[in-house]
């Protein structure tokens, strides 16, 4: 029977100290694959690690990355949009995912295969799965869930070294539409291995069991179920 724990794990980045949580099964001892999640602008709280623990039961090692800093904990959509503000677009974002990866290859103690590793991510933790693919981090491949799509620097897709699945909602009110057109644009100039889904009727945090503001951000569970079922299936092929 599985047993998925998870706990704590403080690391530093550039001077500040940062708390990720690492989340696997126990019970298991053949060497796993390593999953990075962005959690969306709440940060690495409780829906994080809630969501970490059903992707680590499917056998692989996931590690939540505190995009924030540790004392960053925020309690609603001010406090949250004001700690993603302060970071999207500025260099420190990359540096902070990049630095939660290398946290991930780092940890001892669980059977972790570090040759296999991905990033995925939930809304602006899907920008910060593509950012960090974009930045040339060794991953094999790179999932956002209803993120925004858009980037400072589009022409370092090229540095992208694996594949990119983008899951979206066609009603999503929070992703330009023109987004789609431009990061297809934007992929296919670089000749990267991309797909994008786009989810009828499907509006943000459709992954999200708390989202409950109706025609803006609301669960479905039918979708996230073909979504993850997605991120499954792409992580079977890239990962065999």
């Amino acid at each position: 029977m599985s047993r998925v724990v998870d706990r704590a794990v403080r690391y530093e980045v550039d001077g500040e100290y940062f708390e990720g949580r690492l989340v696997y099964d126990e019970t298991q001892r053949a060497p796993r694959p390593g999953l990075l999640l962005a959690p969306n602008w709440m940060g690495a709280g409780a829906g994080a690690i809630e969501a970490a623990r059903l992707v680590a039961a499917r056998n692989y090692v996931v590690f939540v990355a505190d995009i924030y800093g540790e004392k960053v904990r925020p309690q609603g959509p001010d406090e949250a949009g004001a700690a993603m503000m302060s970071v999207k677009g500025t260099p420190a974002l990359r540096q902070r995912m990049q630095a939660s990866l290398d946290v991930l290859k780092a940890q001892q103690g669980v059977a972790l295969d570090t040759s296999r590793l991905a990033v995925f991510g939930f809304c602006f933790g899907g920008h910060c799965a593509l950012e960090l693919a974009r930045s040339g981090a060794p991953v094999k491949a790179a999932v956002s869930f209803h993120g925004t799509l858009d980037t400072a620097n589009p022409a370092d897709a090229k540095n992208i070294q694996g594949s990119v699945l983008v899951l979206d909602g066609a009603s999503d009110p929070l992703v330009p539409r023109t987004q789609l057109t431009d990061f297809a644009a934007e992929m296919t100039a670089a000749g990267v291995d991309w797909q994008l889904t786009s989810y009828g009727g499907a509006a943000h945090s459709f992954t999200d069991p708390q989202a409950n503001v109706p025609g803006k951000m609301q669960y479905d569970a039918k979708v996230a179920r073909r979504a993850y079922a997605a991120m499954y299936a792409l992580l079977d092929e890239v990962f065999s």
